[in-house]
């Protein structure tokens, strides 16, 4: 098995056992779902044409999706005037974010988006997919990728 994907299983599991020894309710329960989420991968990949378990980069995506959702849930809390609910996605987003690589600035996204279109000789909208497809493959889990495409949208745009 990949060294890489064993040893971000490994941080999730241990991080897991600390937090159920430490009886750390709110850990043990998005730790579960972060191993649940990738549990249903595995599966999924299983009935795919692929026979193995999910990679690092695809852990990545995936926690980075849980993220998005929670920030989807939060904006909707607010709206709901739910304080309690708001505070309970921020905690598991932090969580989450523990397995994660250091996120790109949004200054440093721009300056990175801003080299590529220079480099590439991009210009129009229509661009957008290899903008998206080059950050995928390069700078996944690094790079918040809804604030890269408004920030792409905005450069090609002027």
């Amino acid at each position: 098995m990949n060294e890489e994907v064993m040893n971000l299983r490994t941080k999730i599991e241990e991080k897991y056992i600390t937090s159920v020894k430490s009886k750390k309710t709110d850990a043990i329960n998005t730790l579960k779902l972060i191993k649940s989420a990738i549990k249903n991968k595995d599966i999924e990949n299983r009935f795919g044409n692929k026979k193995d378990k999910i990679n690092d980069q695809e852990i990545l995506s995936l926690l980075q999706l849980l993220i998005k959702q929670r920030k989807d849930s939060i904006e909707s809390f607010k709206l709901a005037n739910r304080t309690d609910l708001i505070n309970k996605e921020i905690k598991e987003i932090e969580i989450i974010n523990h397995f994660l690589p250091k996120q790109l600035s949004e200054k440093e996204t721009k300056t990175l988006l801003n080299q590529f279109i220079k480099d590439k000789k991009l210009s129009s909208i229509k661009d957008m997919s290899s903008i998206m497809s080059y950050l995928k493959n390069n700078y996944s889990g690094r790079v918040d990728m809804s604030l890269a495409g408004k920030l792409a949208k905005e450069l090609l745009s002027s």
